[in-house]
């Protein structure tokens, strides 16, 4: 073993971190209450488009979960959910509702006045994805990304005394007048090469990892699942909250009911890879 070339590859990788945390600062930016103002940045890893959609399971396991679809794999959440609604029975469709995996989305941003903190990625979800999209269909607005003649992007952030929830609440808006992202072409520089992959950031969860934390979910809630589809009736008795079946006529484990649900048995036309 080189020790020298450990030393050197430790030294490339704590640089790489300072790059992609702006210097050991946080990697993410998560707004504070009241104003601030960021600038969206063009995406190094889409130039077409600077938003990463993500998709992430909640309440599944120990912890946040990222889905598999997110790199284009197999994901047996997803299929499990599919075989719930294809069900016809109405708590298995809760089921499924409760295990769908939810979308935040990432935008690349330099944070104004903290420009030397370098590029963060703000998670944010559908009501501000859907501002920003707004912001970029108006052609009034523009590229606001554009690095010559873009906009920065002004926050307004309230509290739970405003919202009535226990979260924070952010509204965004274009700045009136259109500039560039920095008027020093090495950290402009710095900001279009030096930028943390949200792809790269999450753990990468294998589809085994993903399906022994559904068994253990599954098993904990004591919910029960099988593989005959019924259809309900008004006169239908309504079921335990955490008992999903749809099988009146026997019980299997829960384990054989999972196992069942993605069998790669030919005659349910599915190709599940285990």
């Amino acid at each position: 073993m080189d020790l020298n070339e450990i030393k050197n590859r430790l030294e490339q990788m704590n640089k790489q971190t300072s790059n992609n945390s702006g210097g050991g600062t946080s990697l993410f930016f998560k707004p504070s209450v009241g104003k601030e103002v960021v600038r969206v940045v063009p995406n190094k890893y889409n130039k077409q488009f600077p938003f990463t959609e993500m998709m992430f399971y909640y309440g599944i396991g120990s912890r946040v979960m990222p889905s598999p679809q997110n790199w284009n794999e197999k994901d047996p959440i997803q299929e499990f959910t599919k075989q719930l609604r294809s069900s016809g029975d109405k708590e298995n469709w809760r089921l499924a509702k409760k295990l769908d995996a939810k979308t935040r989305i990432f935008a690349p941003i330099i944070v104004r006045g903290k420009e030397d903190e370098g590029v963060k990625l703000w998670q944010f979800g559908k009501e501000v994805y859907q501002d920003f999209l707004n912001m970029a269909s108006d052609e009034e607005i523009g590229d606001f990304t554009d690095i010559t003649e873009g906009r920065d992007i002004k926050l307004t952030t309230v509290g739970p005394e405003v919202t009535g929830t226990p979260y924070n609440k952010t509204s965004v808006g274009p700045s009136l007048k259109t500039s560039a992202l920095s008027s020093d072409e090495n950290i402009a520089r710095n900001v279009l090469d030096n930028q943390p992959n949200p792809l790269d950031v999450f753990k990468r969860f294998t589809f085994d990892e993903v399906k022994a934390a559904l068994q253990e979910y599954l098993s904990d809630g004591e919910t029960q699942v099988s593989t005959t589809t019924t259809t309900t009736t008004a006169a239908s008795t309504p079921a335990p909250t955490n008992n999903y079946s749809l099988d009146t006529n026997k019980t299997k484990s829960k384990a054989a009911q999972f196992d069942d649900l993605f069998s790669d048995d030919s005659s349910k036309g599915d190709d599940l890879p285990f």
